[in-house]
This record gives C-alpha cells, sequence and structure tokens, in this order.
C-alpha cells in the first residue's frame, strides 16, 4: 500500500470527509449515491484508506475500530453495506460475521478484508456469512470494484420494471399502483418508493434516516415528519393490517417496519 496517503483519518463512529479525486472507475453516481458503508477495523489508519477510495465515489462511510461499537450502532441506524477485517483483538471478522447473521433481517451485506489466501481460510468466510472477500495488500481498484459489483447484486433494478408480488399485495411500478384483495390503489411516486422499499426489505426495521435518504436524498432540512405522514397515509391507502398478511409498524426510536403476519392475528398495533 505504499504510496497510497489517506486523505483524512476519521474519528471513531464518525462520518469521513475524504475529498480525492475518483478512481477511473468509480460507479456511476445513481449506483452508490446516499449509499452508507461501515468501516470495521482495529487499526483506524485501514479505515481511513478504504474511505479515502470509496467516499470520492460516491459512497459515505462510517468507521468503527470494535465489533461491539459497529453491533450497538446497527440497533441506531442503518447500514447498505459493511466492510470488516478478519483479524481483530476483541472479536474476529469472522466471529463478528456469524453474530451479524444471527439476525439476517438486519444485516447488510459484508465484505470481508483478509490477508489470508489459503482456501480452506475463504471457504470458511464465505460459509460464515460474507458476500465477498478482498486478499490484501489492498488495491484501490480491485476495492472500489468489489464493492461495486456487491451493490450491484443487491441493488440491480430489472432493465424494464417488473410488478412484483407480496403475499397478496402486487405492485407495478410501471402503472405506480398497489392491488390486492381485487383492489387497485394508485400510489404517488414518493408512496410507491416507500412501499417498494418495505416490501423489498420484509421484516428488516428500517431507520427514519435511511429511508429519508434512500428516498428523498441528502435533503438535510427535510423533517422526519414528512416520512411520518408517508407511512401514515401508505398504512390507510393500502390497508397494511394483519387481516391482510401484513403490518406496518413503528420501531419507536428507531423508524418502521414492514412484516407479514397471520391474516387470523387480533390486535392491528400501530
Amino acid at each position: 500500500m505504499t504510496g497510497w496517503t489517506p486523505a483524512c483519518r476519521p474519528t471513531d463512529g464518525r462520518t469521513t470527509a475524504a475529498r480525492l479525486a475518483p478512481p477511473r472507475d468509480a460507479p456511476p453516481p445513481s449506483l452508490s449515491e446516499h449509499m452508507k458503508v461501515a468501516l470495521l477495523d482495529d487499526d483506524q489508519s485501514h479505515n481511513a484508506l478504504v474511505a479515502s477510495v470509496l467516499d470520492p465515489a460516491g459512497f459515505t462511510c462510517t468507521s468503527f475500530t470494535t465489533p461491539s461499537r459497529l453491533l450497538a450502532e446497527l440497533r441506531k441506524q442503518t447500514f447498505d453495506l459493511i466492510i470488516l477485517d478478519w483479524n481483530m483483538p476483541e472479536l474476529s471478522g469472522v466471529e463478528t460475521l456469524k453474530l451479524l447473521r444471527e439476525d439476517p433481517l438486519t444485516a447488510p451485506p459484508v465484505l470481508l478484508l483478509t490477508s489470508r489466501s489459503v482456501e480452506a481460510d475463504l471457504v470458511e468466510g464465505l460459509n460464515a456469512g460474507a458476500d465477498d472477500y478482498i486478499v490484501k495488500p489492498l488495491q484501490p481498484q480491485v476495492l472500489l470494484a468489489r464493492v461495486n459489483a456487491v451493490v450491484r447484486r443487491i441493488h440491480r433494478p430489472p432493465s424494464q420494471p417488473q410488478p412484483e408480488q407480496y403475499g397478496q399485495y402486487r405492485l407495478d411500478p410501471g402503472a405506480q399502483t398497489a392491488s390486492w384483495d381485487g383492489r387497485v390503489e394508485t400510489l404517488t411516486p414518493k408512496e410507491f418508493q416507500l412501499a417498494s422499499l418495505l416490501f423489498s426489505n420484509l421484516s428488516r426495521p428500517l431507520s427514519r434516516e435511511y429511508l429519508l435518504r434512500r428516498i428523498w436524498g441528502q435533503r438535510p432540512d427535510l423533517e422526519t415528519r414528512t416520512l411520518d405522514a408517508h407511512v401514515s397515509r401508505l398504512r390507510s391507502k393500502l390497508h397494511l393490517r394483519p387481516n391482510n398478511g401484513f403490518r406496518l409498524s413503528t420501531v419507536y426510536g428507531f423508524g418502521y417496519r414492514l412484516e407479514a403476519c397471520d391474516p387470523d392475528t387480533t390486535g392491528e398495533g400501530d
């Protein structure tokens, strides 16, 4: 990694602000725009190196030096990707992966950084739940390409939007409608984005900050009441109640969660 100098040294748990000219193969802004990446390495300078590549490409990186800090932060906000190092003193990367995968509904994709190149070790990391891995020493272009590939796999849009079916609900992106039980409801663009995001992350708690960022973009002036109003309208328009097989509930102090439930369940909750 000689000659590769980090643009900044981020403080643990704080968003980095590296400002370098993006590598030539940086992904298009539409791919990385508004995507948050958590970096976990006990060596803060390594976090800074990774951030110096990803930040100019449009990703927003937040660094952590202990698994416990990252796991605690995952209860407060939603990340699109986690990049973690294998060798750490508190918990190894594989041990951290196993903890993350204990709750697969909340864990985002994970990219594992390792100095191990033996096939058995790499298989162990993938079996523990890693979506991909990078063997050190890091090369900026390889890192960006691997991150870009993971993001494309997870967020690949169809060439032509196709209707999605979730239980009895059918979302049609072309018509911007939701249909169920013989009903058809036309949604506004933001309502449709919200419905699509919630249904595609079924049972996963999504933070208010994450929903605002993914739907409205970077709008620091936007109040959370805007989101709350959209959620309330969506719940009402689509009748997201247990008797229809889904419950849209508030995760207090965090955000919202859409979950499938038994239509025979009594009590609708919030």
